[in-house]
């Protein structure tokens, strides 16, 4: 009775977990939030195995994905990661877990997009005025997270964004919040996360001040009334995430992991990513994914990637991380990371 009770706790609640996000599926919402860009998967090994990460909890980029899983490795961890993004635009990603007694850890990471600049040109100054405009995404967090017992850990983020484009910016705060829970079922992982619960953004900036006339039609009217803009407000993009990862094949150094995790968005409709990791003596890594499942027209889909984990010590090794990403109209998106655990 009690090995029938495990196997519905362990197996198929998370399965009814993972189709409830799916059981009301909503109409697409894109364009409706600002800083899209927090929705960017920002590691090689994440996107790889398809986004599938909530549960997989076993290194520093668990930041971004479940900020609740950053005390469960037990180690410190320093990781940069860049991204060629869409139409020659940069994503850079850098993060840092401070292990603190094996129970507790912190961790600070920044994410930044980088569009690109341009000429600034006019109708009289075709050729350009000799400025140059550019626009970026910035997010900046600290994180904590604590294992609470063996299996169960819970941890969150305060983050600092800002949007800015030319003489514009607008900034907005932020939290994260995320649980892993490791089961008694082959130690299958189950991780949660909810993303991006904050402020509004607005931008502002001095190109929005301009000259107004409140009354052209009046004698002795003023054309130099000095006025500004009003911009509306934008949420963030909340997400909510779970997910479920386990070694479904474990020999010696070797092991086979499979992942899978539902993220429902408040700014496009609700999409499955799957993936899986195949790790050989604990230093070569092959991954392969499917991101966005059941979101129609989607331009992402199969994912593929690779790394290497070198022992320079007892306690002290680096990782090198490459991911090849389809992403259909834009063709391919390459992603590379280095990292140091200590």
């Amino acid at each position: 009775m009690n090995f029938r009770k495990n196997i519905i706790n362990q197996i198929f609640l998370p399965g009814l977990i993972l189709t409830g996000c799916f059981s009301l599926m909503a109409q697409s919402k894109v364009g409706t939030t600002a800083v899209p860009f927090l929705g960017i998967s920002i590691c090689p090994r994440a996107t790889a195995m398809g986004g599938a990460f909530a549960a997989v909890g076993e290194d520093v980029t668990s930041l971004y994905y479940n900020p609740g899983a950053v005390s469960r490795f037990g180690r410190s961890q320093f990781s940069a990661a860049h991204t060629g993004w869409l139409v020659d635009s940069k994503l850079n990603w850098v993060g840092l877990v401070i292990n603190l007694d094996g129970i507790n850890a912190i961790g600070l990471s920044v994410t930044q997009l980088n569009y690109g600049e341009e000429i600034v040109t006019t109708v009289s100054n075709p050729e350009g005025t000799g400025e140059n405009w550019g626009a970026s995404d910035l997010a900046a967090s600290f994180s904590y997270a604590r294992n609470l017992t063996d299996r169960f850990s819970i941890g969150g983020s305060v983050k600092y964004i800002q949007e800015k484009i030319w003489n514009e910016s607008a900034t907005a705060f932020a939290v994260d919040v995320g649980l892993l829970f490791i089961t008694q079922f082959n130690d299958m992982r189950l991780g949660m996360s909810i993303s991006n619960f904050g402020t509004d953004m607005r931008m502002d900036g001095r190109d929005l001040l301009k000259s107004h006339d409140l009354d052209p039609d009046a004698l002795g009217h003023n054309e130099t009334i000095p006025a500004k803009l009003k911009t509306g407000d934008w949420p963030l993009p909340l997400l909510f995430r779970v997910g479920v990862a386990m070694n479904v094949i474990e020999v010696g150094p070797h092991h086979l992991m499979l992942a899978v995790d539902a993220l429902r968005p408040s700014d496009n409709t609700e999409i499955l990513n799957v993936g899986g990791e195949l790790v050989l003596q604990n230093m070569v890594f092959l991954r392969a994914g499917y991101k966005s499942l059941f979101r129609e027209n989607s331009e992402e889909g199969l994912t593929f990637g690779c790394g290497l984990n070198m022992p320079l010590g007892p306690s002290l090794s680096w990782q090198f991380d490459y991911t090849y990403a389809d992403f259909g109209l834009f063709e391919q998106i390459q992603m590379f990371s280095v990292g140091l655990m200590f």
